[in-house]
């Protein structure tokens, strides 16, 4: 690895003294390239760079950096796997809700619309709550929504207070924990491997899916609806102690002279340069498209699709939990691949791919060999795009605003999921098929895929550490 010294020349010795003590570069170790022009001034922060003390410093600070990378990423992973199991109840219990208290699909469909359109204004938020106030905070806010979400469900006679209990605080507290959180706090505390840290932390939106929808389906039909909504405001109530256990963090002051979307620290002024940017139009609307065809089609209309074709509760979370287990190992795989290869071209055929299964949702009928045949490569490309995305938004956009940038991605994600949301209940109630869904996710699909690919790969892929000043 060459350190090099151009892009640090403007920062005072004291900056990039604390820069080197701070990061991953070990410049007592590697070849230090340095322009002439500044080779006098830094001359005696070689020698202390150098020295054999500098390099143990530099080693417990790796050790330390490692230690709460770990936290971050278990905690991130647990908290995605109760939630997402949350979210996905719903379609589980859309047919019961249907026969036993009379609440259409349609109607159901729009309470999912109302909770991914609250995501898509909670997201961004969320992602500049991060930025300011860290992830202890974060993921503690966006529980106590969840668990509160989880009660009032439980509770309802009424389909308005549905509506109030997954469609509003459900959508505020899922907007929060969600897969941009995670990934942005994995990414500033383990920036040498962001794709391979981000995909097995961001997991556990799948891993929860396939552990934990399958017993709440068997409380369900062994139970009741209800009870399956109190055990998971159980689990919650029971993850939220441990959340005090997520490491503070620090949070990186930006210079005086602000001349990128990376140095910018006003809300408003980080926004309208995001926007300003080709890539992150291209990584938007993409993301857009990834909502509709996951979390709007999929994990709303699912497994009511699978009721529809004739098969029973359990053996249709049984499907939905094999598709989550294929995504856990795809995540994980797909974020190490991130940081092996060429990411726009890995990103643009996880769309293409996912768009072309959903052929096999169109010839499904009542073969359940089919199902689980659609459930194995769906699960590979479902959440996998979230680590490469994340990877992107770090070399390209930078660490400072990732978190706003990852929520501004995962509103756009939102609104995507809420328009197929409707879009599925509104066409099986009016033609009681699935069809026209499913066959306008493989055209969206495709389209973003076209839209990855025209992302320019970075010549380093190694995240850009922001620029910072230190108090004097």
């Amino acid at each position: 690895m060459i350190f090099s010294l151009h892009t640090y020349a403007g920062l005072s010795d004291k900056q990039l003294y604390d820069y080197l003590l701070t990061s991953n570069v070990r410049p007592c170790s590697t070849t230090i390239n340095t322009p002439r022009y500044v080779q006098s001034r830094h001359r005696a922060l070689y020698a202390i760079v150098s020295t054999k003390e500098f390099c143990n410093m530099n080693d417990t600070s790796e050790s330390k950096t490692l230690h709460r990378a770990i936290i971050v990423v278990a905690m991130g992973f647990l908290a995605l796997a109760l939630v997402y199991s949350a979210r996905a109840a719903l379609g589980l219990a859309m047919p019961i809700w249907e026969s036993e208290l009379g609440w259409s699909r349609g109607y159901v469909s729009n309470v999912a619309a109302v909770a991914l359109l609250i995501m898509a204004i909670a997201s961004p938020i969320s992602g500049f709550i991060l930025d300011r106030k860290g992830l202890r905070f974060t993921l503690l806010l966006g529980l106590i929504a969840v668990f509160t979400s989880c009660v009032v469900i439980s509770m309802a006679n009424s389909a308005w207070v549905l509506l109030i209990g997954f469609g509003v605080i459900g959508g505020v507290g899922f907007g929060i924990i969600a897969t941009h959180v995670v990934a942005s706090a994995v990414a500033r505390a383990y920036p040498k491997n962001v794709g391979f840290a981000s995909g097995i932390a961001t997991s556990g939106s799948s891993a929860g899916q396939f552990l934990i929808v399958p017993l709440i389906a068997f409380i369900f039909a062994s139970f009741s609806w209800r009870w399956g909504f109190v055990g998971i405001a159980a689990g919650i109530a029971c993850l939220i102690p441990f959340v005090w256990w997520v490491p503070r963090d620090k949070p990186i002051k930006a210079p005086k002279k602000a001349s990128s979307v990376n140095d910018t620290t006003d809300l408003k002024s980080s926004i309208k340069k995001l926007f300003s940017t080709p890539v992150f139009h291209l990584l938007f609307w993409s993301y857009l498209i990834c909502g509709y065809t996951t979390t709007g089609v999929i994990e709303t209309h699912l497994m009511p699709f699978a009721s529809f074709c004739g098969f029973k509760p359990i053996p249709s979370a049984a499907a939905y939990g094999l598709l989550s287990a294929v995504n856990l190992l795809g995540m994980i795989g797909i974020g190490w691949l991130t940081d092996k290869m060429n990411r726009p071209l890995l990103l643009g055929c996880i769309y293409i791919i996912r768009g072309l299964t959903f052929w096999i949702l169109l010839n499904v009928g009542t073969s359940y060999e089919t199902l689980l045949l659609f459930a194995v490569i769906f699960g590979v490309v479902d959440y996998s795009t979230v680590p490469v995305t994340a990877s992107l938004v770090a070399s390209h956009i930078g660490l400072k605003v990732m978190g706003l940038t990852m929520g501004l991605l995962s509103a756009g994600h939102s609104i995507g999921a809420a328009i197929a949301a409707s879009l599925g209940g509104y066409f099986f109630d009016k033609d009681a098929t699935y069809d026209l869904i499913w066959m306008s996710s493989i055209a969206l699909a495709i389209i973003a895929g076209v839209l990855a690919f025209l992302i320019k790969e970075t010549p380093s892929a190694v995240p850009k550490v922001p620029t910072f000043s230190t108090s004097s």
